[in-house]
């Protein structure tokens, strides 16, 4: 990797690393508290809407941003006219949910819903917005402004949030917390972009996109759909606080997956288009992420799952414990999100996002396939299934990253099999402390602490280059905080 790469590859992980911590810490404090003073049925409620608006924010940006960092001479005409097409989208998506909403109440049984919808979907306005700003931020790599936009947003709308909950808006407070969050992030991103749109557009700019971009809007799309589809199952058959419980198991997992996924893959998509035409290279650099990944994220998901119910009573407190099957078993499903977002990431920035899409709808054919195999056993067996299609899908893609690469499969597999059984190991650990009869709080620190001495134990031990540039990161870290608390206190 050459210097001016590896120091930007190296500051988009490191700022990715306090955006994605920051933004996971603070959502997980704020989400503590309010789950203290909201009950299941109101975070039920928001679940049933939340899909509407996944969908609308991926149709409004359509593909296009990954095209504007995929294209190295990018054009005002070019910007111009994504974000014009942007807000046009979303002015006819909210106007069309705006009157979709009596139905939505009506497929769900839940009359509040309509007023709930109406202002949920203001976010979708707000989106559009900065859609642009985000892809020229992400196109030179400055995820510094990125992590800065990030954490002043989710503080910001979190705070009023926790404000509402206390005055006892009830879901309000949630609806209030995500459309400010679009509202702040709008704000922000065009403080630190000076970037104005000008009178400038062009069919062509569509067509010469719509290539790449169609592929990836059908995969974006496919992705919301099937992630909402237990939301669907469950608000539709079952009770509201059911769908609560599963969001909050949700939530959590989210909260985990998405951290591993945008901190260690999230950055290299930027990265693997700019070495895209390089396959030695490329290869050299996609196994190097792909091993590191693997150390991090299989030892933590599968603790995650053996300490899930102390985490869950810790975290969101005894009235939402029904949550832990649905934390375990969507965790397992998340087992290989970040190797196959990775995966997916390489493709795409090689321009095959045809095959991406290919691949994503051979993983919804397995997905619903469970679903009908499983749906007269309940929502549990219907989630083992969902498990079951989610690995088999990552798989599948990595045939895909074996022709396009030359990546053999062998090496792909133990790319990440030594890092599983460690996984394996540490879970059982987690597991068999679990038996202890102490206070959840206690017990979930004796499993931290117990999970966190093997895993450093073996870093030490078998991974001495990746522990040595750990010390080293957190060293120069160190003194940077220091040379900064010195020099306020001089």
């Amino acid at each position: 990797m050459g210097d001016d790469l590896k120091q930007k590859m190296l500051g988009a992980v490191t700022w990715s690393t306090i955006d994605r911590f920051g933004q996971q810490a603070v959502q997980l404090v704020i989400g503590m508290i309010l789950a203290r003073l909201l009950s299941p049925d109101d975070y039920g409620l928001l679940g049933m809407v939340m899909i509407f608006a996944a969908l609308s924010f991926v149709l409004v940006e359509s593909g296009f941003g990954q095209a504007l960092i995929r294209k190295v001479d990018a054009t005002e005409t070019d910007y111009n006219t994504i974000f014009y097409f942007n807000i046009v989208v979303s002015v006819f998506l909210y106007i069309l949910l705006y009157f979709l909403a009596p139905f939505i109440a009506l497929f769900f049984n839940q009359p509040q819903l309509v007023s709930i919808s109406r202002v949920i979907f203001i976010a979708i306005l707000f989106n559009a917005f900065y859609l642009v700003p985000f892809s020229k931020l992400g196109k030179i790599m400055d995820f510094k402004s990125l992590a800065k936009i990030n954490l002043s947003s989710t503080i910001g709308s979190g705070l009023i949030g926790v404000v509402m909950a206390f005055l006892g808006f009830g879901v309000w407070a949630l609806v209030a917390q995500q459309v400010m969050y679009h509202f702040f992030r709008m704000i922000f991103f065009y403080l630190y972009v000076k970037w104005r749109p000008s009178a400038l557009f062009s069919f062509t700019v569509i067509r010469s996109f719509w290539k790449f971009s169609i592929h990836l809007l059908g995969t974006s799309v496919l992705n919301v759909i099937f992630n909402y589809i237990f939301v669907i199952i469950l608000g539709k058959f079952y009770r509201r606080s059911e769908v609560g419980y599963y969001t909050q198991g949700n939530k959590l997992n989210e909260t985990f997956n998405f951290t591993f996924v945008s901190i260690l893959v999230g950055s290299t998509y930027s990265l693997f288009a700019q070495i895209q035409n390089d396959d030695e290279r490329f290869r050299r650099i996609f196994r190097e992420i792909a091993q590191k990944t693997s150390i991090v994220t299989f030892p933590v998901m599968l603790g995650l799952i053996a300490a899930a119910t102390p985490l869950i009573d810790v975290v969101w407190s005894a009235k939402f414990l029904p949550s832990v099957p649905y934390f375990q078993l969507l965790c397992l499903a998340s087992l290989f999100a970040p190797l196959y977002t990775l995966n997916i990431s390489a493709l795409n920035s090689r321009g095959e996002s045809k095959i991406t899409f290919r691949i994503e709808i051979f993983k919804k054919m397995l997905i619903l396939i469970s679903l009908a195999l499983t749906f007269s056993y309940g929502i549990m067996s219907m989630l083992w299934g969902y498990a079951l299609a989610s690995i088999l899908a990552y798989l599948i893609s990595i045939l895909y990253i074996k022709n396009s690469i030359q990546h053999f499969i062998k090496h792909q597999l133990l790319d990440f099999s030594q890092s599983l059984i460690i996984g394996f190991v540490i879970a059982l650990v987690i597991y068999f402390i679990g038996f202890i009869k102490i206070p959840n709080i206690f017990l979930l620190s004796l499993q931290l602490i117990s999970a966190a001495t093997i895993y450093l134990f073996v870093i030490r031990m078998f991974y001495v280059e990746l522990y040595r540039n750990g010390l080293v990161f957190l060293n120069s870290k160190l003194a940077g905080i220091v040379k900064i608390v010195f020099r306020k206190e001089s």
